[in-house]
């Protein structure tokens, strides 16, 4: 359906030959850019000049922002260089041979894991989005990205284990010496969760991510993965599990990103702590400028993550002073990883929009697109 899409002088925009959009684009009996040319994308703007997809920094002020623009239906799965970091691997990693994961604390049956070992016990364990909690305009949303992951769930580990009576909840911590100091970060790589908390996200000790090995930077030798929470849960380079007390103290990872993770105030203890769960999201990541009938239309194309349920209805606004409007092509199948939409629009004039999306679903929780943390701007020069 994105036939002839060249740009002016007949050539392919790079990166959106072979687009493949969703069924319900496909089945629908008018599509409003058929026979079009696609001209090019639009840059968002207020957005500051990052780097993508090249990592920069090191230790706990390493950094790789991977660029959502270049997402589509059919490539949607992140490759491992271009997946996200947050934090780049200790340059004191290489120190902690042979590798080994504790298992311990408040059990009856303490025992030690070695990254073999957990590689044999590893099985698919489906494909999962990932999003750290301070992802922010200014980094394009970079912050973010979709991986095909194997390991072995924590619940299987910890049954293995055998809590104790009184030990309730389960710290996972990982390696967090560094030989640099950071400018932004502090460290402290370590979680605490109770057991129906790991069973219901389905939460899995990660060994591969791809069909590979993790890499350092990914959390090697294996990391914590958490469906459906916000990253800075999924610890890595994980080498410690313990069964812990009801009255534990929340972890200075806890403290740290408590207001990210939308929690009441910053507690003390672990348990006051609700999930870290990811609201429903919904942002655009690419403006695409089409010729279509004589005229220039525009495609918006976004994506809509997180949340419980899917949802029914995605509306858009292009600026405060207009009203919603429902999406044009939306489907919501599932919440992990993320599904696509689009939106065809004509703006009436030339100028600058602010692109804001809404759920209209009383019973869904979207937090964050309801203090417009994914409104994005772009700059529209003809009409």
């Amino acid at each position: 359906m994105i036939q002839g899409s060249l740009i002016a002088g007949g050539t392919l925009l790079p990166g959106f030959d072979g687009i493949c959009w969703p069924e319900l684009l496909q089945t629908r009996p008018i599509d409003p850019f058929g026979g079009g040319r696609l001209l090019s994308a639009l840059e968002f703007t207020e957005e500051a000049r990052m780097p993508m997809e090249t990592k920069f920094g090191a230790e706990l002020d390493g950094r790789l922002y991977t660029d959502l623009s270049k997402l589509t239906p059919e490539n949607a799965i992140t490759p491992v260089g271009q997946f996200f970091i947050r934090t780049a691997a200790s340059r004191l990693l290489g120190d902690q041979t042979p590798w080994q994961v504790q298992v311990g604390g408040q059990v009856r049956r303490p025992f030690t894991l070695n990254p073999e070992e957990l590689r044999k016990l590893a099985k698919p364990m489906g494909t999962h989005l990932l999003e750290c909690s301070g992802n922010v305009r200014m980094a394009h949303f970079g912050m973010m990205s979709v991986a095909s992951w194997s390991g072995v769930p924590v619940s299987e580990i910890i049954e293995d284990a055998k809590l104790k009576t009184g030990g309730t909840r389960v710290l996972i911590s990982g390696f967090d010496r560094y030989e640099s100091s950071s400018v932004s970060s502090v460290p402290g790589a370590s979680w605490v969760f109770t057991l129906e908390e790991l069973a219901s996200a389905g939460a899995f000790l990660a060994t591969e991510m791809n069909g590979e090995l993790l890499t350092e930077d990914h959390g090697a030798p294996v990391r914590l993965v958490v469906p459906g929470w916000y990253g800075c849960a999924s610890i890595k380079w994980v080498n410690e599990i313990a069964g812990v007390e009801e009255h534990v103290d929340a972890t200075s990872q806890m403290q740290e990103y408590a207001a990210r993770t939308l929690q009441k105030g910053v507690p003390q203890l672990a348990r006051d702590y609700q999930p870290a769960t990811i609201d429903q999201a919904a942002m655009p990541i690419r403006i695409e400028k089409w010729f279509v009938q004589e005229r220039i239309k525009y495609r918006v194309v976004g994506i809509l993550w997180g949340g419980a349920r899917p949802v029914n209805v995605l509306e858009i606004r292009f600026n405060p002073e207009e009203e919603y409007v429902p999406v044009d092509h939306f489907q919501q199948t599932t919440n992990d990883p993320w599904s696509f939409w689009t939106h065809a629009w004509l703006p009436q004039r030339t100028g600058t929009y602010l692109i804001r999306l809404r759920v209209r679903d009383a019973g869904v929780t979207a937090r964050r697109l309801h203090v417009g943390d994914y409104v994005r701007s772009v700059a529209i020069m003809e009409v």
